[in-house]
């Protein structure tokens, strides 16, 4: 985050939650931005085939009409391939006369049940759910002398997932000797597992409580050369004539991951709750290009893991207003930072003289910035709001050559840098104004410093001196970094 602009472009420190909230903002603004960009780009600009005149136009159309019915059969089962059409106990829901893309109560249903998992299925078996649908009176299994080929459609999909097992926290009281702090330790460890850094990562299951499956709405005729390439993957195609049936969608998007259950040897029953009903064809896309947009983010970095959850929690629990006004601030802080940063290298960079200036508050921003780079890798930040950080950290390393004469003194064994005051600085009242600020405001820092750092060594937690000692002064920056920034104040 670029600082303010100090006198005519001077300097400041924001917050570390300030930080969050705009690389926050920012992801908002940027998933947004990738998912429209790729569902317009898909509409208006996907490839298509060349097409031979002399060959006829291939047609595909939905096999199933507007307002015909359906019958599903639901089915679980630990087998990815399913045959056991007459297991009745891997049949979980049936329900009949189900109206195709038909908007109302009638085509929604729903069932709450409970499953008794297998042995094999707490230690990290798998499970799967085998949903069909066929016309009425019509028959799934394909050894009924009834059954048809072009009447039924079906797909599978797993109820458990796999997840890398949390590993156990690392941080502890590092005097050692809290009863308490040891006690909430172990807690907080036996709850997300024993696992270490060190050996093969291991891998938990997890249960999804909430199966809900959705037909798409969808009567488009398709070329069978231009089909478009976000839709092709997902279109169930019927080979004798080349028509589709209507696609089967399991939609997770609002399934939150904190709301997955653990499986283990305690687990004895576990909630399943069943929903089937229709969907738009511009939801469906918009909720691809959404996870998409997720997968991208991830791939460059720019969301850290289980930022996707905490973005959705704000479009499930936020205010949408609230939202709106978010993404405009966070777009306008983008906006005021890069100026903060345009500015401060303009006023800096036509700058000959130090009067009225303060060169210690130049190096002590510096050193703030610096110690908030630090913490923010420290805690495995995303690289949205480090790349902000380090650019900061730069610039303020800059304005000490513009501030002072920094030289290399090769008279030693290892070579050093000297910095020396400017002759406008050294040579006026603005240096010993600087010395005499400093030299009061530095004491009120440094106790307040000791104190809060002594706290936290004995009432908080930490992964190692190092992360104590950078968030000590992350906090002190924070807290009490304003003091020395305008050391003039004094004087005016």
């Amino acid at each position: 985050m670029a600082p303010p602009a100090e006198g005519g472009g001077g300097d400041g420190e924001g917050q570390p939650q300030r930080q969050q909230q705009a690389g926050f903002g920012q992801t908002v603004t940027g998933i947004i931005r990738v998912a429209v960009f790729w569902y317009f780009a898909s509409k208006f600009f996907s490839p298509k085939r060349p097409t031979d005149p002399s060959q006829p136009q291939l047609i595909s159309t939905n096999l199933v009409q507007r307002g015909e019915y359906l019958d599903m059969w639901l089915y679980l089962s630990e087998h990815e391939k399913f045959k056991d059409f007459g297991n009745e106990g891997a049949l979980i829901w049936h329900e009949t006369n189900i109206p195709y893309a038909v908007w109302g109560k009638e085509s929604t249903r729903t069932l709450s049940t409970k499953y008794h998992p297998t042995e094999d299925l707490k230690h990290n078996g798998s499970l799967y759910v085998h949903v069909f649908f066929a016309r009425s009176g019509y028959p799934p299994d394909p050894n009924d002398p009834e059954y048809q080929h072009d009447a039924t459609f079906g797909k599978t999909h797993p109820v458990v997932v796999y997840y890398p097992k949390s590993k156990a926290d690392k941080r502890r009281s590092l005097l050692g000797d809290s009863e308490k702090t040891e006690t909430l330790i172990k807690d907080v460890d036996d709850h997300e597992g024993d696992s270490k850094d060190d050996g093969p990562v291991e891998w938990a299951s997890y249960w999804k409580p909430n199966v809900t499956i959705n037909l798409v709405d969808d009567f488009t005729r398709y070329s069978s050369n231009a089909v478009p390439p976000n839709i092709a993957p997902y279109l169930n195609v019927e080979p004798s004539t080349g028509n589709y049936f209507p696609t089967i969608f399991f939609n997770e998007f609002w399934l939150l991951r904190d709301k997955l259950i653990p499986l283990n040897d305690t687990v004895t029953e576990l909630p399943l709750n069943l929903e089937v009903g229709p969907i738009s064809m511009t939801k469906w896309q918009l909720f691809l290009q959404i996870d998409q947009s997720f997968q991208v983010h991830r791939s460059y970095g720019s969301m850290i893991e289980g930022e996707a959850d905490e973005l959705k929690r704000v479009f499930l629990e936020g205010n949408p207003y609230l939202l709106v006004i978010t993404m405009v601030v966070s777009l306008l802080h983008s906006v005021f930072d890069f100026l903060a940063f345009k500015n401060d290298i303009q006023f800096w960079n036509k700058n000959k003289s130090m009067e009225g200036l303060s060169a210690k508050s130049v190096i002590v921003n510096f050193i703030c910035q610096l110690i908030v780079f630090l913490y923010l890798l420290d805690n495995d930040t995303s690289w949205m709001i480090l790349a902000s950080s380090g650019v900061g950290c730069c610039i303020e390393f800059w304005k000490i050559g513009k501030a002072m004469h920094i030289e290399i003194d090769r008279s030693g064994k290892i070579p050093m840098l000297r910095f020396r005051d400017r002759e406008s600085y050294a040579g006026n009242k603005t240096k010993e104004y600087d010395d005499l600020a400093m030299k009061y405001l530095s004491g009120v820092l440094f106790f307040l410093v000791i104190c809060s750092s002594i706290y936290s060594l004995m009432y908080e937690r930490h992964r190692s001196w190092y992360s104590w000692i950078l968030s000590s002064f992350t906090s002190c920056v924070y807290m009490f970094g304003e003091l020395p920034f305008h050391p003039l104040i004094l004087h005016f």
